[in-house]
């Protein structure tokens, strides 16, 4: 093992619907036209492609960058006023950092993960962390991981994503990291996907060094055998 590396939203933080009404509240402040199926379709993006959405398909009138910053300051007030980590997310987390370096692959903006990191104690507890908007494409791309195990120096082969989306779990799996899959409970990924993981667990309170040594032993397998 090298290291794991952890997604933020609907791994850690029960965020989805706190990132929705942020962007809601955006859209109709500004007078845009929000649609219901804004939701699901923004799922997975980084900053800098649900804020070109917003402003193409939502028709938001300010301009992209705008856009993500005044979302993210609606998203880090609510934060502020109460952050929704999940059940057992801070021991599991506190659990692997004991063991191996951490890192972070969000999807979040880079101000949204420091401000996490801050209000969660966290901070030194993952090596490096990595935002989608600080590479090329979002997930399901694989870049977020990629610059995640560049900033480690580990090899894909030797280290663990923990996944909940379909865009994330073929986004680590793309990679070439074993993931265990948390399934998010609003918006489950689809049998497929769910193949790709190595694990599957059914909450964060599951996730201990044995689950994380399980997950990379069963994709060492799978791969031997392709």
């Amino acid at each position: 093992m090298a290291a794991v590396v952890f997604d933020l939203d609907g791994v850690l933080l029960e965020s989805e619907q706190f990132w929705v009404a942020a962007k809601r509240e955006l859209t109709e402040r500004e007078g845009g036209s929000w649609m219901p199926a804004a939701e699901h379709e923004m799922l997975g993006m980084s900053s800098t492609e649900w804020s070109a959405y917003m402003h193409q398909q939502l028709h938001v009138p300010l301009p992209a960058k705008e856009i993500a910053s005044a979302v993210a300051e609606l998203l880090a007030a609510r934060y502020r006023a109460a952050l929704p980590l999940i059940d057992g997310a801070d021991a599991a987390v506190r659990r692997l950092a004991a063991a191996w370096p951490l890192a972070l692959a969000s999807s979040s903006n880079r101000d949204t993960i420091e401000l996490v990191l801050s209000l969660t104690g966290w901070r030194e507890l993952f090596a490096a962390r990595v935002s989608s908007e600080e590479v090329a494409r979002g997930k399901p791309a694989p870049d977020v991981y990629l610059e995640a195990l560049r900033r480690l120096a580990a090899p894909a082969g030797r280290c663990v994503a923990v996944e909940d989306s379909d865009a994330g779990i073929r986004s680590a799996y793309s990679a070439g990291l074993s993931v265990i899959a948390i399934p998010n409970r609003a918006f489950p990924p689809p049998p497929a996907t769910l193949a790709l993981a190595a694990l599957e667990l059914q909450t964060i309170t599951q996730l201990d060094r044995h689950a994380v040594l399980a997950a990379l032993e069963r994709a060492a397998g799978a791969r031997s055998t392709r």
